[in-house]
């Protein structure tokens, strides 16, 4: 119905990605729906947001950023991929419904 609810799970990662000596916790992945590929790197991502209508901004040196030009939308994410947390992850799905999807590895 368009409405999203954020349900807590006490055994999910946290948003912000941190762990802290959780060995057993299982970590996410982003996974493109349409081809069921993880996305292991920005090179895989950026090319599945472009031919989704993503354009790239090359404004902040810090960061990634895609612009969807019939939208508001806005995606932002740490240069570092290693840094690309579930928070990053979860913003990707929510903008692009249906094609992109967290999963537990």
């Amino acid at each position: 119905n368009g409405v999203v609810r954020l349900v807590e799970n006490p055994g999910a990662e946290p948003l912000d990605g941190n762990r802290q000596g959780s060995s057993s916790a299982r970590r996410k992945v982003l996974v493109h729906v349409p081809s069921n590929e993880v996305i292991t790197c920005y090179e895989d991502l950026e090319s599945k947001l472009l031919s989704l209508g993503w354009e790239r901004y090359y404004d902040d040196p810090d960061l990634l950023q895609f612009h969807k030009r019939s939208t508001i939308h806005l995606i932002s994410l740490p240069r570092d991929f290693n840094k690309f947390k579930s928070i990053h992850m979860y913003d990707i799905v929510v903008k692009n419904r249906n094609m992109f999807e967290v999963r537990d590895m």
